[in-house]
């Protein structure tokens, strides 16, 4: 296709795929249960951390995570004392993971209101920055070595994909009903697509990224390309690479 042609073809999978019915099958599910925006941030942070693998257990761990916190993540959150909780486990992520990260964002939100007033003190930053000072003030509190890895390092060549969705799902607009628009500190033409294996392989299949990893460098090719096609948001061609992979099997 040209670059006319690819551009109109993916506008119109964008729209197609960011629709209420996407909600049903993807992970964003889990946040759209809430309405405090700690809750969001938290119950959306949580679920795109452990977004790796088959959709069905992605979305079965989310739900028992929520339960855990007792249907109620911020209060969970404000008021966790550091005790062991309970057996839980998604693949390499369990219940001292879980631990870690509910007394990371416990110390994020006795310092600010919410995430959206965290991420404007960075505001003249850019998102693989943000992320990077995000990392580093969850790390302040004691955890395992091991627990690091849930947490993207980009300035370690990771293109953060669950990162980049969880921002996706907090800065894009509410408009179409999926993502939540509740950021302002950052602005959608900043944002980065959340490279997995579907979108980068439509990507490649389509000639918009010829990197064969899918790291750093990978995104910001692929970033630079859907920048072209549209500047103020190019991070909605997520659904459409997205969409074109998973159900059209593109």
């Amino acid at each position: 296709m040209n670059p006319i042609d690819l551009k109109s073809f993916l506008d119109e999978k964008a729209a197609l795929y960011e629709h209420p019915r996407f909600i049903d099958s993807d992970p964003i599910q889990i946040p759209h249960q809430f309405t405090l925006q700690q809750d969001i941030e938290i119950a959306a942070f949580l679920t795109a951390t452990i977004a790796w693998g088959n959709r069905k257990s992605i979305l079965s761990s989310a739900q028992k995570m929520m339960q855990l916190m007792g249907n109620t993540p911020y209060s969970f959150v404000m008021t966790y004392e550091g005790e062991e909780l309970p057996s839980f486990a998604h693949r390499t992520f369990n219940s001292h993971d879980l631990a870690f990260l509910c007394l990371g964002l416990q110390k994020l939100y006795h310092q600010y209101e919410n995430m959206n007033t965290f991420f404007k003190s960075k505001e003249k930053t850019t998102v693989a920055h943000k992320i990077d000072a995000f990392r580093t003030f969850m790390l302040q509190v004691p955890h395992e070595k091991r627990s690091e890895k849930h947490l993207s390092n980009p300035n370690k060549g990771s293109a953060a994909k669950r990162l980049n969705m969880f921002f996706r799902w907090m800065v894009r607009s509410a408009k179409a009903g999926v993502d939540f628009g509740l950021w302002t500190a950052i602005k959608p033409k900043e944002l980065s697509i959340p490279l997995d294996v579907h979108t980068g392989n439509v990507a490649r299949k389509l000639g918009l990224l010829k990197r064969k990893q899918s790291d750093r460098k990978a995104l910001e090719m692929l970033d630079a390309q859907l920048r072209i096609m549209d500047p103020k948001d190019p991070v909605k061609y997520d659904f459409a690479l997205f969409g074109l992979g998973v159900f059209e099997k593109f």
